[in-house]
Parts: C-alpha cells; sequence; structure tokens
C-alpha cells in the first residue's frame, strides 16, 4: 500500500549517514565530533562514525557510543555520537600519522562505502586521509573519490569530482596530474563523459531541473584564437558543441580569469574546468570553511570536507568543522533529493 504523501514516502527511504573518520591522526575525528556537537544548530541529520572509537577519546571528551549496526545509529544520535568500531589503529597521537592508521582509515572507509552501497545508510560522508601514507601501505588509486567509483562498479571517467560552496560548483576535467600532463590527458570523450556525468548529478542530487554549464579554457585568454595554445578550438569548442546539440545549456569555452566574478557566477550551475587548480583556487578562495567534495556519477551519495588532514594542527582543538558540517548537510540533502525521485516512482 502506498504511504499518502510523497513526504511519507521519502522519509521510507531515509537511512542515517555513514561518516569514515579517515586518518585517526588527522582532524578527522575532532571536526566529526564538532559536526555532532552542533547537531541542532545545523539541524543535522543522523549520522554515525565508521573507524577506531578511540581515535575519538584522544581529542575529545563528550559523549560516544559504540554501535553494532546502522540500525542503532538513529536512537543514539540524540545523546551521544554513535560509533561503529571497525579496528584498532594502534597507539594514536594527533598529528603523528602511521602505517597502522593508515590502515584502519583504509578499513574505515571499506566498511563505510559497504555499508552505504547496501542501503543501510542514506550517503557516505568521508574524513579526509593522508594519500602519502595510504600509499605506503600498498593504496593504489589516485585518491577516495577513484577507490569509491571502483567498489561502486564505476569507471573513472564517468565519476565527476565536483567542489560545492555556497555560491559555486565546479568540476575539473582532469584532476591528480602535473600541470605538464593536462593537455595530453583531456579529450572530447573525457570532456563529454564529465559534463554529462554533471549534468545528471545536479538534476538528482541538487533539484536542478536544467543545468547550465560554463567552460573554462585551457590557455590563457582561452588560447587567443590557436595563438596561445590550440586546446579550445580542438578539443574544448567541439565537446561544447556536441553538448548544445544534445540539448545541453552550455557556455565557452571562455578565459578562466573571467568566469569566477559575481556576474558571470550567476549564469551558470556549475564550472567545467581543465585542470585541478583552475576548480579548486576559486572554489577555495570564496568557501575555503564551507567547500564539499561532492563525488557524481554514482550510484550513492558521497561528500567530503574539501580539505586534508591538517596534521599541524590535529589535537590543538582548533580545527574548525565548517565544512564537515557543510558535508553532512550537503549528503542529506541529495540522499533527500533522490529519496524523493524514489518516492515519486513507487
Amino acid at each position: 500500500m502506498r504511504s499518502s504523501t510523497i513526504a511519507d514516502r521519502v522519509q521510507a527511504f531515509v537511512k542515517p549517514l555513514a561518516v569514515a573518520l579517515g586518518d585517526p591522526s588527522g582532524i578527522g575525528p575532532e571536526i566529526v565530533a564538532k559536526a555532532w556537537s552542533a547537531r541542532e544548530m545545523y539541524t543535522l541529520a543522523p549520522f554515525f562514525a565508521v573507524g577506531d572509537v578511540e581515535s575519538l577519546a584522544a581529542v575529545w571528551s563528550g559523549p560516544v557510543m559504540r554501535i553494532a549496526s546502522p540500525d542503532e545509529a538513529t536512537e543514539v544520535f540524540g545523546h551521544a555520537l554513535p560509533v561503529l568500531h571497525v579496528e584498532d589503529a594502534g597507539n594514536i597521537v594527533p598529528g603523528m600519522p602511521s602505517a597502522e592508521g593508515a590502515r584502519c582509515a583504509l578499513a574505515s572507509l571499506e566498511v563505510a562505502a559497504g555499508i552505504t552501497r547496501s542501503g543501510a545508510a542514506s550517503a557516505l560522508v568521508t574524513a579526509p586521509v593522508s594519500k602519502v601514507q595510504l600509499y605506503s601501505i600498498g593504496f593504489t588509486h589516485p585518491g577516495q573519490t577513484e577507490f569509491i567509483a571502483e567498489r561502486c562498479g564505476v569507471a573513472s571517467d564517468n565519476a565527476v569530482m565536483m567542489l560545492a560552496g555556497p555560491s559555486l560548483r565546479v568540476v575539473p576535467v582532469t584532476t591528480h596530474l602535473a600541470l605538464a600532463e593536462v593537455s595530453q590527458a583531456l579529450s572530447i570523450d573525457l570532456i563529454l563523459a564529465k559534463a554529462r556525468a554533471t549534468v545528471r548529478g545536479l538534476i538528482r542530487d541538487f533539484g536542478i531541473t536544467e543545468p547550465r554549464l560554463a567552460f573554462a579554457g585551457c590557455n590563457p585568454h582561452a588560447g587567443e584564437g590557436g595563438t596561445i595554445g590550440r586546446e579550445e578550438i580542438d578539443i574544448i569548442a567541439p565537446a561544447v558543441e556536441q553538448l548544445r546539440e544534445e540539448g545541453v545549456k552550455v557556455t565557452g569555452p571562455v578565459a578562466a580569469d573571467a568566469l569566477f566574478h559575481p556576474r558571470a557566477r550567476a549564469q551558470y550551475d556549475a564550472a567545467i574546468c581543465m585542470y585541478h587548480d583552475q576548480a579548486l583556487i576559486p572554489l577555495k578562495t570564496l568557501h575555503f570553511d564551507e567547500g564539499v567534495n561532492v563525488t557524481l556519477g554514482l550510484p550513492i551519495v558521497r561528500t567530503a570536507p574539501d580539505h586534508g588532514t591538517a596534521f599541524g594542527i590535529a589535537g590543538q582543538d582548533c580545527a574548525n568543522p565548517g565544512a564537515m558540517i557543510a558535508a553532512l548537510r550537503m549528503a542529506a540533502m541529495a540522499a533527500a533529493k533522490r529519496a524523493e525521485g524514489c518516492a515519486r516512482s513507487a
């Protein structure tokens, strides 16, 4: 029997959020704990942490309760931070990463991703990890995004890293590459794959019915008609034209230095950038403490604060939880949008 309203049916799909604690010696445990402490102020949806419970005790004296399954999280959430303990990370010293901590971070990510894929959590939120430490224990993925995409059975080209803040969303077509390698990595097919996934994600997770995309050029002044490089002519413009023929609202390629002022940002829902820093510099300049890393193109919702482990300040009780709070809020919003879509088709 169908529920009487869309809201009732949405509620039936909603589960708590799974939060992988990240490197136990970084600021992940601290910002997750601070987010729980601010749960009422920011009307946060119920969530539970996944990792070593001792990583929280090392930086926080607030109430923590171990849970045996995600089903217990919602009931516990009102009076304690629910934690699904995965494995011990050894001697945890904030600011001093270790191989044991990296193994715990990877296990926590694996478990939290699996729980979310199973449907026991409505979304996955990941705290920062140290890629250097992960590489030291044999991790072979460029980052958490690619790892999660693989676990979800999604090709890396179809998993899109979008960075989002209150007034800007950006998508880097290439991510963790040396700048000298960007030109060779760009292709019409890659840009099309990232742009199409962005459009689908903006519709599905953000409720934007007709997304508008703006494309940055790769070269200064968008190549000056080919006099400062031909990437715009040979690669970006053909991809933009193909998207336009598919009915996508697109502009560009335009000079990146004119793409991020307030009047320009009002004209698009996401900016498609050609390389990592072209996207992240404006996002972090505008929204350093509110930036969220959202992975589009996955069968699950995944978000993360757009900053690193900050080992230099770990354990000093000065980490700003703003980006984690924003990641939790965005994950809950996207999960609700997806639940609404499921409810409407139920």
